[in-house]
C-alpha cells in the first residue's frame, strides 16, 4: 500500500521553475499560487538553478558552465564519495529564501512539495560531457540521493509536521526507453527507483516525466506520484497509449497511488481562460472511467498541474 498524501480532489501543485527573478517575488508566490504550497526554483535569476547544473553542484571534479558546459576533472571524481549540498550557493536561491520565509509562520501547511532531477536525466548529461557510463551513472545516482536527503532534511527542520512531496524530474525517461537504448528498460526503471529509496517512508515520492508518456514504464517505477501531461482528448495515438495502460493505472489508484494531470500547457501560447484545459481533462478522465477505473479513485487521487 503505498502512502496516501491527504488532499483537496484535484488539489493544485507547481511543475518545473518559475520565471521570476527575483526571490522575494517568487516566494510570496509560492506561497499563495497552489492549493500544495510548491518550493520554488529560478533560473532566470541564476543559471545555476537550472536541474541539471543544480544536481551536479558539489561533485568533486565537475564543474558547471555559467552557458550550460560541464568541466570534467577525472582525478578528483569520488564515485562513493559524499556530495556537498550548499543552501547558501547560487544553485539554491529559491530554495533557501522559501525555506527562511517559512521559519517565521506560524501556519504551516500539511503538505509541501518540491522536486530535484532524477539519477537518468543527470546521468545523460555526465555522458555528453564525456564520461563514461560506468562512470555517469553511479556518479549520478550518489549525486541525486545525497541532494535529496539534505534538502528533505532541510525542509523537515524549516517546516516540522509538514509532509513533503518529493518529485523526481525525468524529462530523458522516454530516450531512455526506445529499442536501441544500450541498458535494458528493466534496468533504467531499476535505476530510477533506487533514488526514491532516500525519501523517508513520512513523505511522499513522486516522478514527472514531460516528454513522451510510457504509462507503463512510469508506473513500474513504484513512485507514489506519476506527473504527466493530460493526454489530448482527440488525439488517438495518446488515448489508445493511456487507454492500453488502464488495468494499471486503476492497480496504481487503488493501492493509494496518485496522478498530477498536467492540464495546462505552458510550452506555448498561455490562452485566456482555462476552458479548453478543463474541458479536455474531463473528457479524458471520463474515458478512464468508461474503461473501468473507480470514478471515486480518479478524483481523489488526482493532482492537477501546469
Amino acid at each position: 500500500m503505498m502512502r496516501h498524501a491527504p488532499h483537496a480532489p484535484g488539489a493544485s501543485f507547481g511543475v518545473g521553475s518559475l520565471p521570476h527573478r527575483e526571490t522575494s517575488d517568487a516566494v510570496e508566490f509560492a506561497w499563495r499560487a497552489t492549493d500544495i504550497v510548491t518550493i520554488p526554483s529560478l533560473p532566470r535569476r541564476s543559471p545555476a538553478e537550472l536541474m541539471v547544473p543544480q544536481g551536479l553542484a558539489g561533485i568533486a571534479g565537475i564543474t558547471s558552465g555559467q552557458y550550460g558546459g560541464i568541466a570534467v576533472d577525472i582525478d578528483a571524481l569520488d564515485l562513493a564519495g559524499d556530495v556537498t549540498t550548499d543552501l547558501s550557493g547560487d544553485s539554491y536561491g529559491g530554495f533557501a529564501a522559501f525555506l527562511q520565509s517559512a521559519r517565521g509562520r506560524t501556519d504551516l501547511p500539511s503538505l509541501v512539495k518540491w522536486q530535484f532531477v532524477g539519477p537518468l536525466t543527470l546521468g545523460f548529461a555526465l555522458v555528453r560531457s564525456g564520461l563514461a557510463v560506468e562512470v555517469a551513472a553511479p556518479l549520478a545516482q550518489q549525486a541525486v540521493r545525497c541532494h535529496v536527503r539534505a534538502l528533505q532534511d532541510e525542509v523537515a527542520h524549516a517546516m516540522p509536521g509538514t509532509t513533503q512531496i518529493i518529485v523526481f524530474d525525468e524529462p530523458l525517461l522516454h530516450d531512455a526507453l526506445v529499442p536501441d537504448f544500450p541498458v535494458p528498460p528493466d534496468e533504467v526503471l531499476d535505476f530510477v527507483s533506487g533514488a526514491l529509496a532516500v525519501v523517508d517512508p513520512h513523505n511522499v515520492t513522486g516522478v514527472h516525466s514531460c516528454g513522451e508518456t510510457d504509462w507503463l514504464a512510469l508506473l513500474s517505477i513504484g513512485a507514489n506520484i506519476i506527473s504527466v501531461p493530460v493526454p489530448s482528448a482527440t488525439d488517438e495515438e495518446q488515448m489508445a497509449a493511456m487507454l492500453a495502460a488502464t488495468p494499471r493505472i486503476a492497480e496504481h489508484l487503488e493501492m493509494g497511488g496518485h496522478i498530477a494531470w498536467g492540464a495546462i500547457r505552458t510550452d506555448g501560447p498561455i490562452a485566456a481562460s482555462a476552458d479548453r484545459s478543463w474541458k479536455n481533462l474531463a473528457a479524458v478522465l471520463c474515458s478512464l472511467v468508461k474503461q473501468g477505473v473507480d470514478p471515486k479513485l480518479v478524483r481523489r487521487n488526482s493532482f492537477v498541474t501546469p
